[in-house]
């Protein structure tokens, strides 16, 4: 009993103390925010050996968590320690008021039996969706925590289909000879088993399926590692976690989200291994977090096309903050699933070495949304293969003969965002801005820049774009090349290599650089 007390003590101890440090994040604000609000937890700990778990890498925890979850519900709320130890188990599912506590050398480690993922329909890349349930399932909840220094481990190599060409030769062979593993006509792609092939290929919406057709092909249907859904006042810090069957973490249509050291990682070859999904969340803090993913890292999301403008709930109040991002398709991505707009962003103090990109801001016709009224800051990138900061408004649907279509609810658009105090050592482009005719990306700022780069500025279809205080050494190529743009405004940009320091606009050299 005495050991119980001082564990919920500490627990009352940890609440307490970690709001006094966040009161920080929100002096000087370009916006209003007030502090995200933490969740309030009783009083009261249980153990997971309490309720038959065992932790010895064989035994099945499912029902173990269920009852303790259960207990705990009933107590009105409380902690659940999940003890040192490698716990196997089936999905979790959280309670309200209830703090799920990984301790240091824990690993809750996801079972790789298909039948303990029941098929529901929740949401997917915007969408409404059929998927497996999630390892860790939070859905309509208040005041729930997921605290701890130990590792939440979603088995996603169950799962997750593999491309040959994010593969060694040796590693391909090897990851053929698993049991039940097969290869799609071509050669190119693995799948765990036969069923999330066929999945994968048939063209069919999950309605016009048999269930028997359904449950076949369930591995195809992986689920996010940490789906939390319409939830309030959340708490995720010091846990890692890891090798999500998709995505990792995926808050969705939450308030009053906190983020803290957390870690979130995926094997590099990982299809939509993506790190954090923020979608249509309202006040979130995401700090002192580190990110080494497979697709997009820390990524802001608001839905998808026509189902995304009729739920029409931005991602708004975000501030990012000391964070680092060692690889991933982006560091800090908005979009492409941003129908729903983002607005109210401050992204500061952060690190990104060998992203794809660096910042990327992307979406197409048909999305719709506006995201508006971001800032970012103290940004420092090495090693970024494509883009060191993108605008991309032709994500995946580039077609340069289509005619220009009218200015709809189906245009997107991105404007009013500010970038200042920014480093990149080492990019296959300085900047890119892809803006459409009908609908430029419009008033971004970019100050005090230091980019080292094989190629320089492109600025197509822009306007009211500012650069000031620009110094540039790009390889190839002019300093800045201008495309369809318009109120372009070039203060301070020096261009350092002494090889063709032009502005070239619309193919004619404009200026040339100090």
């Amino acid at each position: 009993m005495k050991k119980i007390l001082f564990a919920s003590i500490a627990w009352c101890a940890v609440c307490t103390a970690s709001a006094q440090p966040y009161d920080r994040y929100y002096e000087n604000l370009p916006f209003e925010m007030t502090p995200v609000v933490l969740p309030s937890i009783p009083d009261y700990t249980v153990c997971l050996t309490d309720f038959g778990g065992v932790g010895d890498g064989l035994a099945l925890n499912t029902e173990a968590f269920a009852r303790a979850m259960d207990a705990l519900e009933a107590r009105g709320g409380g902690k659940l320690v999940v003890p040192r130890g490698t716990w196997i188990t089936g999905p979790i599912f959280l309670k309200s008021r209830v703090n799920l506590h990984v301790s240091d050398g824990a690993l809750i480690y996801f079972t790789e039996d298909f039948d303990a993922y029941p098929l529901i329909e929740t949401n997917w890349e915007g969408w409404t969706a059929l998927r497996a349930t999630s390892p860790i399932m939070a859905h309509n909840l208040t005041d729930i925590a997921i605290t701890g220094n130990g590792v939440i481990d979603g088995n996603g190599d169950n799962w997750r289909l593999v491309k040959k060409e994010k593969m060694t030769d040796g590693q391909w062979r090897k990851l053929q000879q698993r049991e039940g593993s097969v290869l799609d006509e071509a050669q190119r792609l693995w799948f765990p088993n036969e069923g999330a092939m066929k999945g994968y290929f048939d063209t069919r919406h999950y309605s016009e399926l048999t269930a028997e057709e359904r449950e076949y092909y369930k591995a195809y249907y992986r689920p996010v590692l940490a789906s939390i859904v319409n939830c309030k006042r959340i708490l995720l810090q010091g846990i890692t976690f890891q090798n999500s069957p998709s995505w990792n973490v995926h808050p969705l249509l939450c308030q009053e989200l906190t983020v803290d050291h957390v870690v979130i990682r995926n094997p590099w070859y990982s299809q939509n291994g993506d790190g954090l999904d923020v979608e249509s969340c309202k006040n979130v803090l995401v700090v002192n977090s580190s990110f080494d993913v497979g697709d997009d890292a820390i990524c802001i999301k608001s839905g998808k096309d026509l189902e995304g403008r009729q739920r029409g709930i931005p991602t708004e109040n975000l501030i990012v903050d000391n964070c680092i991002v060692y690889h991933g398709h982006g560091g800090f991505v908005v979009g492409s699933e941003m129908s729903g707009g983002a607005r109210n962003m401050l992204v500061r103090n952060c690190q990104f070495m060998s992203t794809d990109v660096g910042l990327r801001f992307k979406s197409t016709r048909g999305r719709g949304g506006v995201v508006e009224r971001v800032w970012i800051e103290n940004i420092d990138m090495t090693n970024i293969p494509n883009e060191a900061l993108l605008f991309d408004l032709y994500y995946g649907r580039r077609d340069p003969n289509a005619p220009v279509p009218p200015v709809t609810e189906e245009t997107p658009s991105f404007r009013d965002i500010h970038i200042k105090n920014i480093t990149c050592r080492g990019a296959g482009t300085a900047m890119l801005f892809n803006g459409l005719p009908e609908m430029n990306v419009r008033n971004v700022t970019v100050e005090n820049a230091v980019l080292q780069t094989t190629r320089g500025i492109v600025i197509n279809e822009s306007d009211q774009v500012k650069l000031s205080n620009i110094v540039i050494q790009q390889k190839t190529g002019p300093a800045v090349e201008m495309n369809q743009a318009k109120n372009v405004t070039i203060e301070a940009l020096q261009s350092v290599n002494g090889v063709r320091s032009e502005v070239v606009r619309d193919g004619q050299v404009q200026a040339m650089l100090p």
